[in-house]
């Protein structure tokens, strides 16, 4: 059998039993977008659609192993990292990408989970601030997560922006504030805009806002959607646009498994 030629893109986070965030929401993100996906677990989360029951942190040595040895296999194209618990295991998934030269991460700062428990702790927060951002191809935060990463407070358009640009001197490359909080600040409540930053303009992203208040793992869709582009050749404002749309199909075809959050088709296309 020859070896494959097929787009590779790794997911480094945490696991969702649900299956709608976290390691299998990312998966099914790749696999959506014609990429093969590898992924390395950083937590077992007992969690659904609407609640976070219990973490389990995976040890640090351990996530390690599991990208070591994805990566003497096939190199991946492309990475994100999600979820990643505590300061030890982002040290060591820093670590590993430095010492294996693998692609600058996008990098999903999943600090606290919607139904409000911590999936990083406070000296992984910090970690994440001094190992990971500096190598990051972009972070992508929601305003929570910018607000708490660059100590800016506000929701404004001006406060957002100021947001990604501190960001962007604590060494990432780009940065998009997503979640749609400039429409809902500003004079255009009908759209969702999110804000790219690539370290020298500003780009708005608009799309209809869709009714219901989300869904569950829509962030992890979108980090996980921009690396699978880039593991395809993109360039990163492309797969950033591209990821925006497919988020946006994704979630306009939601649907409930139960009395919880609305939940991705990850494989509705537009």
């Amino acid at each position: 059998m020859k070896r494959t030629d097929k787009s590779v893109a790794l997911t480094i986070a945490g696991s969702d039993p649900g299956g709608g965030a976290g390691i299998q929401a990312d998966l099914k993100t790749f696999a959506a977008l014609g990429v093969y996906g590898y992924s390395a677990i950083t937590s077992v989360i007992a969690q659904n659609s609407s609640t976070v029951n219990r973490v389990a942190p995976v040890d640090a040595a351990m996530v390690a192993a599991q990208i070591e040895t994805l990566a003497a296999e096939r190199r991946p194209d492309a990475l994100k990292t999600g979820a990643l618990g505590t300061a030890a295991i982002v040290e060591a998934v820093a670590d590993a990408i430095a010492r294996l030269d693998l692609s600058a991460p996008v990098i999903d700062p999943v600090l606290i989970s919607t139904a409000g428990t911590r999936l990083l702790d406070p000296a992984g927060e910090r970690a994440l601030i001094k190992h990971l951002l500096p190598i990051a191809r972009i972070v992508t935060p929601n305003l929570v997560e910018a607000q708490a990463l660059s100590g800016i407070d506000g929701s404004s358009p001006a406060a957002i922006r100021s947001m990604a640009r501190a960001l962007g001197k604590a060494g990432a490359r780009a940065v998009l504030v997503k979640g749609g909080h400039l429409g809902q600040s500003s004079k255009s409540p009908e759209q969702s805009i999110d804000l790219f930053y690539d370290g020298r303009e500003f780009v708005e992203l608009r799309a209809a806002r869709i009714p219901g208040g989300g869904a569950h793992g829509l962030g992890c869709a979108l980090s996980a959607a921009i690396a699978a582009y880039l593991a395809l050749g993109m360039d990163l404002a492309g797969a950033v646009r591209r990821a925006k749309r497919y988020v946006t199909a994704a979630l306009s075809a939601s649907f409930k498994l139960g009395a919880g959050r609305a939940v991705l088709d990850h494989f509705a296309r537009k």
